[in-house]
């Protein structure tokens, strides 16, 4: 089964973007991205068609200029171009428009639809030393006067080189911490004192540039700072619960390429004069790699028509995100066992498959942290 066997369940428009961004990403993205990963290069080329198409605006909102999909849509391409590349993925989507939805004003959601509708893209700056202790962050924001000095540094930012808008977090007041002593802000990519490192050579996802930044001195104006002070942790857990759906979409598109490439290798590789797939203890296993598959696209679907309906259910968040993480993997390290010694070269593509799908088990929130969270949701 692939998406297409759930047609029944998307609209004629959802089919129609689906399938050209499907055509986009098998014909374009998948073939130069395979050799360009090998360098950890960001095929810029691809980035302009994907501009092109509209792809970076799909959660800016029509009335700035965009696309403004909902997110059951913006899932459904999504998985469609990880499928291709996870990592061009997120070189392409970012983290989109989303933490000016939840506390942008007027001014702030012009100026960065202006800027995304030209080419530029967003970028999450909030993971530190302290990993998923976000209240555990180092980074001060000092207000003096109508502004605010900002030092410290963040890590493990995806896109950290190439946006041209960062929404940073940093602390406003160490006393009260979580509970209204963190604040958000939007930094322009050139604003002085802020500098980026360079970019992490990382295992997997390697289409997308994943980098260090760092304040030194940073000064940025009140009108830069997003919501309230104080608000800062409270927004950046809105932004994940917004976004991790349709990261979980992803995930999903990389468990689907590499169940397509098993299925692919299982029909033509016949061992004990019998198709691969014949034999019951690969067969079989195909058969949990698809339920699964196909329950964690459900999931995702489920979380993401919830969002569209108004409902943020941590629950369901939790569950797919954490579902279709451990799927991927699950997924990505058995199609290389079904390749076996084939499996585990570059010559095939799912050992690169299995390298990418490590990733949705960590960011965004560790899938340690999704259970913890998920636990809380049932027991409080």
């Amino acid at each position: 089964m692939s998406m297409r066997d759930f047609d029944f369940m998307l609209t004629p428009e959802q089919i129609d973007l689906r399938d050209a961004v499907s055509d986009f990403a098998q014909k374009e993205v998948k073939p130069v991205c395979r050799e360009a990963e090998k360098d950890a290069i960001v095929p810029e080329k691809l980035v302009k068609m994907a501009y092109d198409m509209g792809l970076h605006l799909v959660t800016v909102p029509e009335e700035y200029g965009g696309l403004g999909l909902d997110c059951m849509t913006y899932a459904v391409i999504r998985e469609e171009l990880a499928r291709g590349d996870s990592g061009f993925a997120s070189r392409v989507f970012g983290f989109g428009f989303e933490p000016l939805k939840l506390a942008g004003t007027e001014e702030q959601k012009k100026w960065v639809a202006d800027i995304m509708v030209q080419g530029g893209i967003m970028a999450f700056g909030l993971t530190e030393s302290s990993g998923s202790d976000a209240g555990g962050m180092k980074t001060t924001a000092r207000k003096v006067g109508d502004d605010y000095v900002i030092n410290g540094g963040k890590i493990f930012i995806t896109n950290g080189d190439c946006a041209d808008v960062i929404t940073i977090f940093a602390v406003t007041d160490k006393e009260k911490g979580t509970k209204g002593g963190i604040t958000a802000f939007l930094l322009p990519k050139d604003t002085p004192g802020f500098t980026v490192g360079a970019h992490e050579d990382k295992m997997g996802i390697r289409c997308v540039h994943t980098n260090a930044l760092f304040f030194d001195d940073v000064v940025l104006n009140k009108k830069y700072r997003l919501g309230e002070e104080g608000q800062g942790y409270k927004i950046a857990m809105q932004i994940l619960d917004n976004s991790r759906p349709c990261t979980a979409a992803s995930a999903i598109g990389v468990a689907q390429s590499a169940l397509d490439e098993a299925i692919a290798y299982a029909k033509e590789r016949v061992v004990f004069h019998k198709p691969l797939w014949k034999h019951e203890g690969i067969g079989f296993l195909l058969a949990d790699m698809e339920m699964r598959t196909s329950a964690a696209r459900q999931m995702v679907w489920a979380a993401c028509k919830s969002a569209d309906a108004g409902i943020i259910n941590k629950k369901l968040i939790t569950s797919a995100k954490c579902l279709a993480g451990d799927n991927a993997m699950y997924v990505a390290e058995n199609a290389v066992q079904i390749l076996g010694g084939n499996g585990y070269t570059r010559e095939y593509p799912v050992e690169k498959l299995m390298r990418d799908a490590k990733i949705y088990q960590i960011f965004e929130g560790t899938n340690q942290i999704q259970r913890l969270i998920l636990s809380g949701q049932l027991c409080r």
